[in-house]
């Protein structure tokens, strides 16, 4: 098992268990009954281990082939928009699938990265393999995100939870749903971990789960990782984007947004320096990155929680996932390949396994399901 590294709560288990298939992994997550055949078949359940792609072996290449991989979603049936109330003036849109019976159905919530949005590759990869399951799926924009700027006159960053916890609780207010999951890629994995953390005991007890691939959980560190010289196109494909929105979000709103400056912003750091903390009630770039971090909020986590991270990820430090936050919370399985890219995790195999976190995530809530009802 020399490709995975697998952390359940405060254990590594670096061979296979005796009933395991030739091409899987164990995982520690308290999912499956015990068999009577493996003292330790209380906790561990199988998964298919990672094979990068011959070709993609490097981060970078795997990241970017990621992005422009041409892809067609012809299972997953149209969606329904809805507009979700976050709070006062401020609503975010959804596109949502459901099933013939959908308070029958468990749910999946995703929420999309930075400068991503309900249309991104892995949200709809995802979507399409949650639904094939028998999910409803609610893809979720980030205010602002998929062309819904004029929604609210607020911006969106890494410390807005609310927004995505303001949803779940009205699919369950409202909605009468019974047996929901959220799951969240690189800055929405911060999102929907710090969610997580933040409700802690008072978790609802519809919410079995969540997941998260390549979050964005310590800022600060991500921020740095950007600035890496061998980072320059990421960097500069994040500004560019911001810099296009914030204009965009000025010119809807003038008497609220100064730009005055932007010139100058040639980082992320420096757009969250000048904006992100002008704007969203931040001292500056450095005390955005401490409050919105999920880090420090992953002790309180109380469901089962899966994160996958690959070890070579050129954006998020893997470093972030070694430390007693991960490793401390028997709650908490992390998924580590040795490749993966960021958000990429683009498999030797084809068909449904070929983006392998997209796979695993369905195969977590389901496992979750499953075990609920044994």
């Amino acid at each position: 098992m020399n490709e995975l590294l697998i952390l359940g709560g405060s254990a590594i288990q670096s061979k296979l268990c005796t009933r395991s298939r030739r091409n899987s992994a164990i995982v520690p997550a308290c999912l499956v009954p015990r068999c009577g055949r493996c003292r330790k078949c209380l906790t561990w359940m199988p998964v298919k281990e990672f094979t990068p792609l011959r070709s993609l072996r490097n981060a970078h290449l795997m990241t970017t082939a990621a992005a422009f991989w041409r892809r067609k979603f012809p299972r997953l049936p149209a969606s329904v928009s809805r507009l979700f109330q976050v709070e006062p003036g401020t609503k975010v849109r959804a596109e949502c699938h459901w099933q013939p019976r959908p308070q029958n159905q468990p749910t999946l919530v995703l929420l999309h990265g930075l400068e991503g949005s309900s249309e991104s590759g892995y949200i709809l990869g995802t979507a399409e393999k949650a639904w094939l399951a028998g999910f409803n799926v609610v893809r979720l924009n980030q205010r602002n995100c998929g062309g819904t700027e004029s929604l609210t006159q607020t911006l969106y960053h890494s410390g807005l939870s609310r927004d995505i916890r303001a949803v779940v609780m009205e699919l369950i207010d409202r909605d009468r749903l019974t047996q929901l999951f959220a799951a969240g890629f690189s800055m929405g994995g911060n999102l929907v971990l710090k969610m997580a953390g933040e409700l802690s005991d008072s978790t609802p007890p519809q919410l079995c789960g969540f997941a998260a691939v390549a979050p964005s959980m310590d800022l600060a560190s991500c921020a740095a990782k950007l600035e890496d010289r061998a980072n320059f196109l990421y960097q500069r494909h994040f500004v560019a984007r911001l810099k296009r929105r914030m204009r965009h979000k000025a010119a809807l709103f003038p008497e609220i947004y100064r730009i005055d400056g932007m010139r100058a912003i040639r980082t992320v750091r420096d757009f969250d320096d000048l904006i992100t903390a002008r704007h969203c009630g931040f001292q500056n770039a450095a005390d955005y990155y401490t409050r919105s971090s999920a880090a420090q909020f992953l002790a309180g986590i109380r469901r089962p929680t899966l994160i996958i991270a690959a070890q070579d990820d050129p954006v998020v430090p893997f470093s972030a996932f070694q430390n007693g936050a991960v490793s401390g919370n028997p709650n908490i399985t992390l998924l580590a390949p040795k490749h993966g890219g960021h958000c990429a995790f683009i498999a030797n195999q084809a068909g449904d396994e070929r983006f392998w976190s997209e796979a695993r995530i369905v195969e977590f809530c389901r496992e979750r399901l499953r075990a609920s009802t044994a």
